[in-house]
């Protein structure tokens, strides 16, 4: 009935060879065809349910232009294991795609890292920068040493980079190796992330969909899904009535992140190089800039997508719009599209229309 009710809706269900119940796939058509105005950055993450049959529910969400978490899939599965994950991730694959362009933010453990590296070939994939946080706290018994990590971890360019991590090699050497070696800077990193993740660089969209779900996680199987379901509809209305409202170029998130960096730009001494590139001094860093490709060589506009100061001070040199050089997945329009939509409840069962393939299926618990 979600299928029909909703056009584009995957659904799917595994059952072993005496028929039981193994898993189930749910992907919202809305959810599938909003995707296109999400960054290509998924978190991936799990939480075990505590009804009757147990079981764990997995989840695979975007986060869209203004910061919230866009639940792309779910699924529920008998336990955590490697099987389980490839099984979702092959579904998940077959509605979002595998590109050079997808990055997948996952923790460390070994059956998703497997998993992922089994179904997707082109996708990149990344640790959850918090997950490592953890486990270097729990390791190592150092969380003096977090601030430096954090820093990091969030440092756009290289030279940062290194700055930090020899400040950690000198007070704790055994975590650098670890970071270095066992992790890989690769992973966690945002200047050596081999992809593109944006500010994305923890699964915290996900945890926040898991604990919004924790009394749910009580209920039967289908109960669940009709909590989800019901979440679901709420958010799509209720974020398309604030798409609605948007009067700013940006969602209200990247708006109020940006308005700063006009008055941060002012008094910038800004030297055209070229048609399209500009040395702009002042501050704590210079910055040269390409209008054209939109980069910089402070890193941010290249790995944000949002113009840093620099390349603010640039356009205005250019006499070029600031706001013709944001990704548009900031943008209203984007945000309005994503959430113009509805997802449709079921119904009453009296009301079902249930096709017979669907109604003699055998499925036990």
């Amino acid at each position: 009935m979600l299928e029909k009710l909703n056009p584009g809706t995957v659904t799917r269900i595994e059952v072993d060879g005496e028929s039981r119940f193994k898993y189930l796939f749910l992907a919202f058509g809305v959810a599938i065809r909003g995707f296109r105005y999400m960054r290509k950055v998924v978190g991936i993450d799990d939480t075990f349910l505590k009804g009757q049959y147990r079981g764990v529910l997995l989840v695979a969400t975007a986060q869209d232009g203004n910061g919230q978490c866009y639940p792309l899939a779910w699924g529920i599965v008998d336990s955590e294991n490697e099987d389980a994950w490839t099984w979702f991730l092959t579904q998940l694959k077959e509605v979002i795609g595998d590109t050079d362009e997808l990055a997948l933010i996952s923790d460390r453990a070994p059956s998703i890292k497997k998993a992922i590296s089994t179904v997707f070939e082109k996708a990149h994939h990344g640790a959850c920068a918090w997950h490592v946080a953890q486990n270097i706290k729990n390791k190592f018994k150092c969380a003096d040493i977090m601030g430096s990590y954090w820093s990091a971890v969030n440092a756009y360019r290289c030279e940062d980079f290194t700055g930090y991590m020899t400040e950690i090699s000198h007070r704790y050497p055994r975590v650098a190796e670890y970071l270095e070696n066992e992790v890989g800077f690769e992973k966690w990193s945002r200047c050596h992330y081999p992809g593109l993740r944006y500010n994305i660089t923890t699964t915290n969209m996900v945890e926040s969909l898991n604990s919004m779900l924790v009394n749910a996680r009580d209920f039967p199987y289908v109960a669940l899904l009709d909590v989800i379901q019901e979440k679901m509809s709420k958010w799509w209305n209720d974020r398309r009535i604030v798409a609605m409202a948007i009067t700013a170029p940006l969602t209200p998130s990247r708006e109020s992140e940006f308005r700063p960096r006009f008055a941060q730009s002012n008094g910038r001494h800004t030297l055209q190089l070229n048609p399209v590139t500009y040395h702009v001094k002042g501050g704590e860093l210079e910055g040269v800039v390409d209008i054209f490709n939109k980069t910089c060589t402070c890193k941010e506009f290249d790995i944000d997508k949002l113009p840093c100061v620099h390349a603010i001070a640039a356009a205005h040199h250019a006499q070029v719009s600031v706001y013709s050089l944001v990704s548009p997945y900031y943008t209203k329009e984007y945000y309005a599209l994503a959430y113009g939509e509805t997802i449709y409840p079921v119904g009453s069962q009296s009301q079902w229309d249930v096709p017979n393939e669907v109604a003699t299926r055998v499925v036990l618990p």
